[in-house]
């Protein structure tokens, strides 16, 4: 993907504009995700076929990634090397929630398909943030 395609699918030529746009975007989904599992984990554990002590845990940790990864995009040029933890964190949580699939969890059928769709927009966010960083590196070089 160029410079200008990606600045294109957010409607900028401000590849920082784009980057910041992306982490708001995760910051967004998993903050609303970490605070649906803190607010509704009985019912939603029931759902997913997954224990409310889990997602209360998962809840507090997405809560409090999304807030920091919503700090960051505040910042108007947000460092490569905090930019790069999230993408690694992102990467992992992908990983880490297919394993978590294939070996340890016994959700539902509804459970299984949420697993999968949140961990590849997870894997998105990755992708889109890494190529934003890779624009606004090729820039600044």
């Amino acid at each position: 993907m160029s410079a200008t395609q990606l600045t294109a699918l957010v409607r900028t030529r401000d590849p920082y504009a784009a980057l910041r746009r992306f982490l708001a975007l995760d910051a967004v989904v998993t903050g609303a995700n970490g605070l649906a599992y803190l607010a509704a984990s009985g019912p939603l554990g029931r759902f997913l076929g997954v224990e409310r002590d889990l997602l209360l845990a998962l809840g507090a940790v997405l809560a409090l990634y999304g807030a920091a990864v919503g700090l960051l995009a505040a910042r108007p040029r947000p460092a490569a090397l905090p930019v790069r933890a999230v993408i690694e964190a992102n990467l992992a949580w992908t990983v880490l929630s297919l394993l978590a699939l294939a070996v340890w969890l016994s959700p539902t059928t509804a459970g299984a398909v949420w697993t999968v769709l949140q961990a590849l927009t997870v894997a998105g966010f990755a992708a889109l943030q890494h190529l934003s960083l890779k624009v606004c590196q090729d820039i600044s070089e």
